[in-house]
């Protein structure tokens, strides 16, 4: 496994391969100031400075690069990604500049998930040299924090499952001497009914629990973070068709992102009181499976009658959002693979993000486009509230009808939310179904740095 912190290393001068970063625009001066033997290269290569391009051109006794870009001036995380996946191993200089926020893509396109390969040797470490030496540590930790999404949420379930969410969050409570706790059992039965209800179907290895680290000064402003723990969603006895299934191990992608989030929070020493709350379950099918017309008890003291047992996120989110509320948090983010009706509005690249206050939606999307982690506003729209209304509970678990599904799961969890608190809410894919430059296809961080940029700007 190659060692990420070694991709970017500081620029002192060491001998390294140039890569020269061109568009169009600028493609003719490029060209003019190549011998004759290079202008042949790129003709053969035919190199048109389009994004994502690249030729090898003779230099003296070696070689270096041409790489296509959209705007030389304008640098994204991904401009250099591609160039991390193909170039051979070596060490690589840009010439004419620093690589500003495309040290990023450099170490992420360099990702790999080799647990379950037997041929999973890397063929060596592309390395990229900076003089911008404080932006090494930067970008090295958002991609560990990219990379750790990644990891859990291509692991298939059988190995990532509540236990070994809780173990891997218990690893990164240790590492920063952060408190931690969790709750299971009869416990979890009487203080997060909904939790229990959910999980208790799956098999003893499995056990639902809720799990919780807490850290930072608690004389610093309190936030929470939460996210959605389904490690496997069969949809319960509403079961899921097997095309449906295939991709459920990515359920826990909510819980994935919170705790990369609060890993960055840590390492950095945000001036925050922090409390991470992640509800692990499997909603599987048994004997004891929670059943389409229950009604569940809430933490919060509301009650839920169960109108489609794959709509199990909510429920397990409800009990974990009424825990955080009882720290009194000033800001509250909660990340979750909630509904397929999100893909359906904004596709597999954008997170949906609800937000209750307007400020707090224009800090996340500036956040998320400086950042190049995208994401797009849907409403919580007061209207829709009805759709989840129930003859014989406080509030149904699904709507009635089709419409506007992302917005009906977030006005449910609105219900468990404190009332005046600051709260945004990802509906995220987690998921790259197919690869892009820094971004292989497989689990993925989506809306994780829009989420880091914005609590740097508060609390850094």
């Amino acid at each position: 496994m190659t060692d990420r912190n070694a991709l970017i290393q500081p620029d002192t001068g060491q001998t390294a391969i140039a890569i020269h970063l061109i568009d169009k625009a600028g493609l003719d001066a490029f060209i003019k100031t190549l011998s004759a033997p290079q202008r042949a290269a790129l003709d053969a290569q035919r190199f048109k400075a389009e994004g994502f391009s690249h030729a090898i051109l003779p230099d003296g006794d070696g070689w270096c690069v041409a790489a296509g870009m959209t705007d030389a001036d304008n640098l994204s995380s991904w401009c250099m990604a591609k160039l991390a996946e193909v170039l051979p191993p070596g060490t690589y200089r840009r010439t004419g500049g620093e690589p500003g926020p495309a040290l990023l893509g450099w170490v992420t396109g360099q990702y790999r998930f080799d647990r379950y390969r037997s041929d999973s040797e890397p063929d060596g470490p592309r390395v990229l040299l900076t003089k911008e030496v404080k932006a090494i540590e930067p970008a090295l930790a958002e991609a560990a924090a990219v990379a750790l999404v990644r990891d859990l949420v291509n692991t298939p379930a059988e190995d990532m499952g509540p236990a070994q969410l809780e173990h891997e969050a218990q690893l990164i409570a240790k590492a920063h001497q952060a408190e931690f706790k969790v709750t299971s059992g009869d416990a979890l039965e009487r203080g997060f009914p909904m939790v229990h209800g959910v999980g208790r179907a799956a098999a003893r290895s499995h056990a639902p629990r809720l799990i919780e680290l807490h850290w930072g000064d608690p004389k610093h402003p309190r936030i929470a973070l939460v996210g959605k723990g389904v490690c496997f969603d069969s949809g319960g006895l509403d079961i899921k068709p097997a095309s449906g299934m295939l991709l459920m191990k990515k359920d826990m992608g909510g819980a994935a992102h919170a705790l990369a989030l609060a890993k960055l929070v840590m390492e950095h020493k945000l001036k925050v009181r922090l409390h991470l709350v992640i509800p692990a379950v499997e909603n599987a099918i048994s004997g004891n499976a929670f059943r389409p017309g229950d009604v569940l008890r809430s933490r919060a003291g509301l009650s839920v009658e169960i109108g489609n047992t794959d709509a199990e996120g909510r429920l397990i989110l409800g009990d974990a959002l009424a825990r955080a509320g009882e720290e009194k948090p000033e800001l509250v983010i909660d990340f979750a693979t909630l509904t397929g009706a999100a893909r359906v509005a904004v596709g597999p690249d954008l997170p949906a993000l609800f937000t209750r206050r307007d400020e707090t939606a224009d800090e996340m999307l500036a956040a998320g486009k400086a950042a190049d982690d995208p994401c797009w506003r849907l409403p919580l729209y007061d209207g829709y509230k009805e759709y989840l209304k129930s003859d014989v509970a406080d509030l149904g678990n699904a709507g009635g009808n089709g419409f506007a599904g992302a917005t009906v799961a977030a006005m449910f969890l609105d219900r468990f939310v404190p009332e005046g608190t600051d709260w945004a809410h990802f509906d995220t894919f987690a998921w790259r179904p197919a690869a892009k430059p820094g971004r292989p296809k497989g689990g993925d961080a989506l809306g994780l740095r829009a989420a880091w940029g914005l609590l740097k700007a508060r609390y850094g």
